[in-house]
């Protein structure tokens, strides 16, 4: 039946061995069937039944077989409902059959989670009572055209390689730190009232509200740190309007005027949030290079993160991918979602710049343009005197300029200027 798997780890530690008859056969062969749905075939002894992968579902069932299809592609120990917790519940309830045996069937994926786990530990170990075997799609199933694949190879030989040649992919790997996230990240704090001495900035991820959330984040910079104030998720189906109506109230109680989004749907945010005061300004950035720019803030710990656990599983879940072209991209796992840490990751990230665009001059009392600004931390970069979010604000100001074609000042005109130094 399932000949076109081409990776299978066969769990065979609870003396997994059926003998000479296979009893799901023999009902089958028997007639033995007294009742089938779309997902159950049953009699009056056992059922075969077909169940979403949780590890809520399966605890409190005896199970004679378990085949976990896909294992590559479910959520791993960063998630609310991780591989390891699947794996762990349905062992106790094979426990007290001596000849139950599990399978883990998939398509190799990134080099994580409980199938790469097996394929590490026992694949060609002779003396391992876990079976373990590695095979392409033309040695399971010759069926399968040899062109078709060659296709595939030729549009994207790292997925092809994964789907049709069993290999594990190394160009995907985790973006965050699961301990870096939990280091930064504030026990029992759901929100942040709006404070009156305070900028806020607001990110925004618009959504037509039949198949995507449509998302929030509010944050603001404190000294060093960016902080996550206030977070909104609305699940579809919903009323795209309405939302925005929600969202545009949030705003003004943060004193937020402008906020900041993606691309989605061409003119209607813009119109949508207008129309109720809130100016929407499409982000300057891609969704990777916010991932990118958020993540030496994060490793710094030099963010503090709201105790949401679908947004922190989001994080957690962000997968690095290198292109063709040798880009790293950003994004969620295959049927995953990030909605939540895309706005988190934009709100904080415009913190950091825009809450320290004039920053240098300001902190010399300086009414500086923004020209100036710029040429007042270049001065100070060169001179090895700017520090902490300074040097942070200058880094990621300087590649926007380079990135826009903008005029930067050299090196050799900063050692003209004498600004004043600043603390920070």
């Amino acid at each position: 039946m399932y000949n076109w798997l081409k990776d299978i780890s066969v769990d065979t530690s609870l003396q997994a061995y059926w003998g000479n008859t296979n009893p799901l056969v023999a009902l089958v062969l028997a007639g033995l069937v007294d009742r089938e749905t779309l997902d159950t075939i049953e009699n009056n002894q056992i059922t075969i039944e077909i169940q979403t992968a949780s590890w809520r579902t399966i605890r409190g069932r005896t199970v004679a077989v378990a085949l976990c299809d896909e294992a590559a592609f479910w959520q791993s120990d960063d998630s609310a409902n991780p591989d390891t917790e699947i794996i762990a519940a349905l062992k106790p309830a094979m426990a007290t059959i001596p000849t139950a045996r599990m399978l883990i069937a998939s398509s190799p994926y990134a080099r994580r989670g409980v199938l790469w786990n097996d394929y590490e530990k026992h694949f060609g170990q002779n003396d391992s009572a876990t079976l373990v075997w590695q095979a392409d799609t033309r040695t399971m199933n010759p069926s399968v055209p040899e062109s078709f694949i060659a296709a595939a190879y030729e549009n994207d030989p790292a997925s092809a390689a994964a789907e049709y040649g069993a290999e594990f992919r190394s160009d995907v790997e985790i973006l965050f730190n699961r301990d870096a996230i939990k280091a930064v990240t504030i026990n029992g704090r759901l929100e942040l009232p709006p404070a009156s001495n305070i900028k806020y900035f607001g990110h925004c991820d618009p959504s037509g509200g039949s198949a995507d959330s449509m998302t929030l984040a509010i944050g603001h910079l404190e000294g060093e740190t960016c902080v996550l104030d206030a977070v909104r998720e609305r699940r579809p189906p919903f009323s795209p309007e309405d939302v925005v109506s929600e969202f545009c109230a949030l705003l003004k109680t943060y004193g937020i005027t402008t906020v900041k989004g993606d691309r989605y749907g061409g003119l209607w945010p813009r119109e949508q949030f207008e129309k109720r005061g809130v100016v929407y300004a499409p982000s300057e950035r891609t969704a990777s290079e916010l991932y990118l720019e958020f993540l030496p803030l994060l490793n710094a710990g030099q963010v503090e993160l709201l105790d949401h656990r679908r947004a922190l599983s989001q994080m957690m879940a962000l997968e690095r991918r290198t292109s063709r072209t040798g880009r790293d991209m950003i994004s969620h796992p295959p049927s995953g979602h990030d909605d939540l840490a895309n706005v988190i990751a934009a709100a904080l990230v415009n913190a950091a710049i825009e809450g320290q665009r004039y920053h240098p001059g300001a902190l010399e009392g300086l009414d500086l343009t923004p020209d100036e600004n710029f040429r007042l931390a270049r001065a100070e970069y060169v001179k090895g005197r700017l520090h902490g979010r300074s040097l942070y604000w200058f880094k990621l100001e300087e590649h926007r300029r380079v990135k826009r074609g903008m005029a930067t000042t050299t090196v050799k005109e900063t050692r003209n200027h004498d600004y004043p130094r600043f603390s920070r």
